[in-house]
């Protein structure tokens, strides 16, 4: 079920409906039975597998709080230095605890999504001996098991950490685990930030309905209008790739760009704006992540909660764990000290997007996206002394907007540039075709040959197109700005404020490309 269906929308309005007619302590259940309803519209009987991860983070998480609280208990008798070994203890137990249920969840992921490309990887490492490893046949990925794993693990390392309590109720942290809004694309929520929201019931307010409205509206048109419009063109280009060269190859890449941040912006503007009516509060996800000034900030503007898990859960525990201090101790020995505070971070840094790469797929294209954004983020650490040095040595103002647009601009075409990968139907692909751009870098006919035009859209297509890509441009420049628009429109007169309300339903539903033999309303991130 689609999140631009009409059958979504007729059972996101079902939901409402049902919840504020429900009495308040029992709403929750409303979106314990919608979540479930919705996963089993969109997996079937796959969400056995939702189930059982559910269960086995629920009971791990109980027993982490067990340990816990009966070492808690037990050192108020001992003394201190008794109280600081026990403390110890408890933590090992704690950890390894947490450890079951990450180990379970991780194998779940790595098992459905990764386990054939593992296997051709070790297929082709035992050629010579011989050995051929099985692949698992007729393996169906839940939908959204990438996002729901991932907050599975902060929970039980939140838990172990003390930042959340664990969840006493199953059917509570069923709920917390596949709320609906969220299950196919994210964010990524914690459980300290979400649990309680979803728990206690809300009241209806005319103003989260009318500003959730906007929000999903927006997202509608973000998603039907420009990402939908923008994949024919795209399609075309890198389905057939081996027939363009030059820079029209590299729009297609930019263009791979804008369509997946139309389309994933989108979605979780539909997410918020649901959410947002039920009065729940879902992290944001993106800020304006095309005027980011480097790569690192590309990505804390973009998927911002991917981002913020991978800090805390990967980034953090390695770069102060005790094997790359060992590292950072070693170096600063070898190479100086500011080597030695440079080098584990930027390890760490380096690893941790190479993580992101793969976690969007089990190809050797995505291990090479994650490569590419990881030289960029992690050089950015090493040589910071270095730029700066450089800086300094032609007079560059970092407060001039001169600079500052220099450095949106680097960032877009290097940024730009990684879509090869993520996009392109193979790793060789997306090598061919970067070397195409360059080798016909200088070949500029498609301007007057009508190569664009033969893409799939008509004049008057391409016409809407760019409209709608100069609005989201000024929309975001004026978020960028603070500008809030929804204030905005709700301080116009009635009149005024329907007639935008009318145009924003209009659009969608007239330029919107969907329909009978148009299949592209599946969102992107989904397939992650």
């Amino acid at each position: 079920m689609s999140y631009v269906s009409g059958l979504f929308l007729a059972f996101v309005a079902a939901v409402i409906v049902a919840y504020f007619l429900v009495p308040k302590k029992g709403r929750w259940i409303v979106l314990l039975l919608a979540s479930y309803t919705f996963f089993f519209l969109n997996s079937e009987w796959v969400i056995l597998v939702l189930v059982f991860q559910t269960l086995v983070t629920y009971l791990c998480g109980l027993w982490i709080e067990r340990i816990m609280t009966a070492g808690a208990q037990k050192a108020e008798s001992l003394s201190r230095k008794e109280a600081r070994a026990l403390k110890k203890q408890t933590k090992s137990h704690s950890r390894k605890a947490m450890a079951v249920g990450i180990v379970f969840n991780l194998a779940t992921l790595l098992y459905l999504k990764y386990w054939n490309f593992f296997v051709d990887v070790g297929n082709s490492l035992l050629a010579k001996a011989g050995i051929q490893l099985p692949h698992a046949l007729g393996l169906v990925l839940p939908v959204g098991i990438s996002f729901y794993t991932l907050q599975a693990i902060a929970y039980l390392s939140d838990i172990t950490r003390n930042k959340t309590k664990a969840d006493h109720s199953l059917p509570k942290f069923m709920l917390f685990m596949s709320y609906f809004p969220q299950i196919l694309q994210g964010p990524i929520p914690r459980h300290s930030q979400l649990a309680k929201q979803l728990y206690e019931g809300h009241r209806f307010d005319y103003k989260r309905l009318c500003y959730g409205s906007q929000l999903i509206l927006w997202g509608f048109i973000k998603k039907l209008v420009i990402a939908n419009r923008l994949a024919i063109p795209v399609d075309q280009l890198f389905d057939n790739a081996s027939y363009y060269t030059g820079p029209i190859l590299f729009l297609a890449s930019v263009g791979y760009g804008l369509q997946v941040y139309a389309d994933f912006s989108g979605g979780m503007d539909i997410s918020l704006g649901i959410s947002q009516i039920l009065g729940i509060q879902l992290a944001d996800n993106f800020k304006q992540p095309y005027f980011s000034n480097s790569v690192e900030d590309f990505w804390r503007r973009w998927h911002i909660t991917l981002g913020q898990w991978m800090r805390d859960y990967v980034f953090y525990p390695l770069n102060l764990s005790k094997a790359f201090a060992r590292i950072g101790k070693k170096t600063r020995a070898t190479f100086g000290t500011s080597a030695g505070k440079k080098i584990p971070p930027f390890m760490a840094m380096f690893i941790v997007y190479l993580l992101v790469g793969f976690w969007h797929g089990s190809s050797w294209k995505y291990v090479a996206y994650g490569l590419w954004n990881s030289i960029f983020i992690s050089m950015g650490i090493l040589l910071v002394d270095q730029y700066a040095a450089m800086r300094k040595l032609f007079r560059i103002s970092e407060d001039s907007k001169a600079w500052l647009g220099f450095q949106i601009f680097r960032t877009f075409i290097v940024c730009s540039i990684g879509r090869y990968f993520s996009r392109a139907a193979s790793l060789s692909v997306a090598l061919n075709m970067m070397k195409n751009t360059l080798v016909g870098w200088y070949d500029f006919s498609f301007i007057t040959d009508g190569s664009l035009i033969n893409l799939g859209l008509s004049n008057a297509s391409w016409f809407v197109l760019v409209i709608a890509l100069i609005v989201l441009f000024a929309v975001d420049y004026g978020h960028e700005r603070g500008v809030s628009f929804r204030d905005t429109i709700a301080r116009q007169g009635i009149v005024l404020r329907w007639a935008i309300y009318l145009l924003a339903i209009a659009i969608p539903v007239v330029f919107g490309v969907y329909g009978s033999g148009y299949n592209a309303s599946a969102f992107i991130y989904q397939q992650f």
